[in-house]
């Protein structure tokens, strides 16, 4: 049980940091972009690229795969994204789908359709077991860092967002761009900025989930639906919300698998479904934005 419930703590943790960016956008920029899983695709096939040919290790991929994708995001922000901010949502839906099954045959095309694995490090692998009978608690190395390292994140964003002057003019850009230009606040470069960095965490917890969710060019595709409840039951106003959610959703995942694998994904749902009925709005909302 214990071990249970760290696998779907961990699980759930990577889900986070893969749908934070989906969250920020669609929070605070108020755009539904749903080929935010490009993102992550994209994070995980620089990873494995550059250890498979370039012998690039492991850790050094990790904030290489972080800076490629933020810098994807940047360009694609600065040539595609921008003019569609105050287009109607449709609109938005459709471009970024459209991107989506784009970023998909490209993969297909350049690198192939098989299956990525991805070398781990030695002491990344194996586990550490606590405990015996049913509280014995079986820690896998490579779980226990995706949760340090996403706790970390989850820290540094928060504080990123609540703490600096880069948070400050980020939320007054999102309550009321008019204003916030007129007090000299440069909105095109944060939200440029604040895309950049969404689409870096994606990337990152793609290079992460490489290994753990599997890796293929329908990678994109597999989990929007994931990173859709994480933003839906969470809310899309502040971090706490997402975090709760992903949690949530990761534990409940792998318990319904463990215990009533013939079910799949319906207690997945029927959480979502039941906390949506509760809170349409999500479990966190900030109010005041405009």
């Amino acid at each position: 049980m214990l071990t249970i419930l760290f696998d779907g703590i961990a699980y759930g943790m990577l889900l986070f940091i893969l749908a934070v960016g989906l969250a920020v956008t669609m929070g605070l920029m108020n755009f539904i972009n749903l080929a935010h899983g490009a993102f992550a695709m994209a994070g995980g096939y620089i990873t494995v690229l550059l250890m498979q040919h370039f012998g690039v290790p492991f850790l050094l991929c990790l904030p290489l795969a972080f800076i490629g994708s933020a810098l994807l995001g940047a360009v694609l922000e600065r040539t595609l994204y921008r003019p569609l901010y105050n287009k109607p949502h449709l609109d938005q839906v459709l471009f970024s789908i459209g991107l989506v099954f784009m970023a998909v045959a490209s993969v297909d095309y350049f690198v192939g359709s098989t299956q990525q694995i991805v070398q781990l490090p030695p002491w990344l692998k194996g586990r550490t077991e606590i405990g015996s009978g049913a509280w014995m608690l079986g820690m896998g190395h490579y779980r226990l860092f995706i949760i340090a390292v996403c706790a970390a994140l989850t820290v540094g964003l928060q504080y990123l967002l609540a703490r600096t002057r880069f948070g400050s003019r980020l939320r007054a850009s999102v309550d009321d761009q008019r204003v916030a230009a007129g007090l000299g606040i440069n909105v095109n470069l944060v939200f440029l900025s604040t895309f950049a960095v969404g689409s870096g965490l994606a990337g990152l917890g793609g290079a992460l989930g490489a290994e753990v969710l599997g890796l293929d060019p329908s990678f994109p595709l597999k989990f929007m639906i994931y990173f859709l409840i994480v933003v839906a039951v969470g809310g899309t106003t502040s971090i706490t919300g997402p975090l709760l959610a992903a949690l949530l959703l990761g534990i409940a995942d792998v318990a319904g698998k463990y215990y009533i694998p013939k079910l799949g994904a319906f207690i997945v749902y029927s959480l979502m479904i039941a906390i949506l009925i509760w809170r349409p709005q999500g479990l966190f909302v900030r109010k005041g934005g405009k």
